[in-house]
């Protein structure tokens, strides 16, 4: 059960969050002199995606769960781990390599 709540999750997660991705870029190409970064829009889209990485980070850590349950089939458990790790790991890497 762990595993496909992780698969479905990381799914989800990573379908969100290249949307979300997309609809900023789309946005500061559309923009004349870039996109205002205290506009409502662009805060509301990063809160999404800051939420996106939350569920992707919920999605590993039901991966690992699945994984370690004995006596279940773990393909789901695999596949949301995979989809969720790299989906996440290289914003996760960006994101503290600003700090």
């Amino acid at each position: 059960m762990l595993g496909i709540a992780s698969f479905v999750t990381a799914i989800v997660g990573g379908l969100s969050f290249f949307l979300l991705c997309g609809a900023l870029g789309y946005m500061e190409m559309n923009t004349p002199g870039g996109v205002d970064q205290t506009s409502k829009a662009v805060m509301l889209l990063g809160l999404g995606l800051i939420l996106t990485i939350f569920i992707l980070l919920i999605s590993l850590g039901l991966g690992i769960a699945g994984l370690i349950q004995k006596k279940r089939k773990r393909i789901f458990s695999i596949l949301g781990f995979i989809f969720s790790f790299l989906i996440s790991f290289p914003f996760l890497i960006l994101v503290l390599s600003q700090i």
